[in-house]
């Protein structure tokens, strides 16, 4: 289970706020990469908090509210379809990632990211590889990400529902290649992407489900 020890250990060095910062949407075909980031209060942590992966929908709902409630700042950032595909996945979501830092009000001191590469951000930074079930800041910044981007790709869904991403949330599952092969591909579909570049170019979806 995640706890604050990195979040005392960085705020030990530099006296100031700390965040924690992970992102929801680097691997579906469709839909933006979402990122938060949080800065949790010591004294009022919600129960429950761990990687996002590990909670049920009903879970991290609750988890979520509760985030909202008692978070000292939570911040979002969005990188566009067009941006992933102008950009490439990795740099969408660093983008994404420094916009929701420098949506956090107040402003942290330090940043703890998810994961082992470290994106460009205003204030300094550490990676931890399974940040997101060692450190409640990063934990709560997970869920944040992940119930942002299931919300955004619901109400997509009710615009495109023969797709299938109230469920699969815009993952290359079964469903979703299925029906990019009836229907084609949408304006929100990562062009990038190599099921969907296959479709464009009059080929199966199923050959590859890789970024070009």
């Amino acid at each position: 289970m995640p706890d604050y020890l990195f979040e005392s250990r960085a705020h030990s060095r530099t006296c100031g706020l700390v965040a924690g910062v992970d992102e929801a949407g680097r691997g579906p075909l469709a839909g933006p990469v979402i990122a938060a980031a949080v800065i949790l209060h010591k004294s009022r942590i919600p129960e429950g908090l761990d990687d996002s992966k590990k909670l049920s929908a009903k879970a991290r709902d609750a988890a979520y509210a509760c985030i909202r409630e008692s978070a000292i700042a939570v911040g979002v950032g969005e990188a566009s379809v067009d941006e992933i595909d102008l950009l490439n996945i990795r740099q969408a979501t660093h983008l994404a990632m420094a916009r929701a830092v420098r949506a956090l009000a107040p402003a942290p001191a330090f940043v703890l990211v998810d994961g082992n590469d470290a994106p460009a951000l205003p204030c300094p930074c550490e990676t931890i590889v399974g940040g997101d079930g060692r450190s409640l800041s990063i934990a709560a910044a997970s869920i944040v990400a992940k119930v942002t981007r299931d919300r955004l790709m619901a109400a997509l869904h009710a615009e495109h529902p023969v797709y299938g991403w109230a469920s699969n949330k815009g993952y290359g599952t079964a469903d979703h290649l299925s029906a990019l092969k009836r229907h084609g591909a949408t304006p929100h579909h990562r062009r990038s992407f190599a099921p969907i570049h296959n479709i464009l170019c009059g080929g199966n979806p199923e050959d590859s489900s890789t970024s070009l």
